[in-house]
């Protein structure tokens, strides 16, 4: 196997210059380019074809995000690897969805950083671990339905309507006036994205929202 290709793209100079110098005496990594937006990196990875990518999120000019997105665009063999300060769920998830390989902080030490790279080349991954609790957290949530967005009072209606009560039937089931029913049931339609009562009873009855008798 040769070289590493490598690509390094951050728009603070110092930072970029030390990852380039600890990169430089490796001898299994070879150094590509530098680019400090995310517009340059694009221009950078269709001129050097790197086989990795360490890439900075927050830059001007373009995002990590942005980049790591078009690039993968035209070389989908390229790992691109995340190294950043920021680990919150606005930065994470669009990174991974954008198709990030990894993702590291910079708080990472030089070692773990070149192991990462070495990683990449052969397909493995490396999630910087508070990054990956916050993936899992995610994935462990249980997927929020349209109707988990309707107040207690709204849930109580269109389980009403799944039983096909009328609006005067609601009114007196609820002890509430027609004029509010017919305001839930407008609050409801909008909620859970239907435009007619017929569709809100189909979806509480999918749904097994209809109270037991």
């Amino acid at each position: 196997m040769g070289k590493i290709r490598v690509a390094v793209v951050d728009d603070h100079e110092m930072v970029r210059k030390g990852i380039l110098s600890y990169l430089e005496t490796e001898a299994g990594i070879e150094i590509v380019g530098e680019a400090n937006s995310g517009k340059k990196a694009v221009t950078l990875v269709k001129e050097t074809k790197p086989d990795v990518v360490l890439m900075d999120l927050l830059m001007e000019n373009g995002t990590g995000i942005e980049a790591t997105r078009e690039i993968l665009q035209f070389n989908s063999a390229c790992k691109i690897i995340i190294i950043t300060s920021f680990y919150d769920d606005e930065q994470v998830f669009p990174a991974i969805e954008a198709g990030a390989f990894s993702y590291m902080l910079k708080t990472a030490t030089a070692s773990e950083v070149i192991q990462a790279i070495e990683k990449a080349a052969k397909g493995e991954a490396v999630i910087e671990p508070k990054v990956a609790n916050r993936m899992m957290n995610k994935l462990r949530a249980p997927e929020r339905k349209p109707h988990d967005e309707l107040t207690e009072r709204e849930m109580d209606v269109l389980k009403c309507i799944g039983e096909g009560m009328t609006n005067q039937q609601i009114s007196e089931e609820l002890f509430i006036g027609v004029k509010t029913v017919k305001t839930h049931v407008s609050n409801i339609l909008g909620k859970l994205g239907i435009s007619d009562r017929t569709q809100a009873a189909v979806y509480a009855n999918r749904n097994g929202l209809i109270k037991s008798s």
